[in-house]
């Protein structure tokens, strides 16, 4: 299986958190909207994936439609420095217990305390490709 996410790109994605922006579509209606998130490379066999947690509208159309991307961009000044594009398939995992670990990774990872938007839903993106460009 071809790598679907580069040396390079992984690194970006692991290093200083920065806010995704997570394209959802369901009933012909497109959706984006910002989310923190956390990558996990690839294990094996496995594909890597992204774990998000949300609620609302995001959450709905998963639901219906799992086929989502992230757009991800670090810039100074409002000027971009690199962008990294990822399409995927998601997974809602309706487990109390996987949220709760994953939100707390989450959290984590962007200082946030560990409890906090507890009341989201674990979605895990299978990664299908991942595309990225530096400025």
């Amino acid at each position: 299986m071809a790598q679907p996410v580069p040396d390079e790109v992984e690194a970006l994605l692991t290093g200083d958190p920065v806010a995704a922006h997570l394209a959802t579509c369901a009933d012909g209606r497109p959706h984006a909207a910002p989310v923190w998130f956390r990558y996990e490379p690839a294990d094996g066999d496995d594909r890597p994936v992204i774990e998000v947690t949300t609620t609302g509208r995001k959450l709905a159309n998963v639901r219906e439609n799992p086929r989502v991307a992230l757009s991800i961009q670090e810039s100074d000044a409002g000027h971009p420095e690199w962008t990294v594009t990822v399409r995927g398939t998601a997974t809602v995992v309706d487990d109390e217990t996987e949220t709760e670990r994953a939100n707390r990774r989450i959290n984590r990872r962007y200082g946030a305390d560990p409890d906090d938007w507890s009341e989201n839903t674990l979605v895990r993106i299978a990664v299908g490709s991942a595309s990225h460009r530096a400025y």
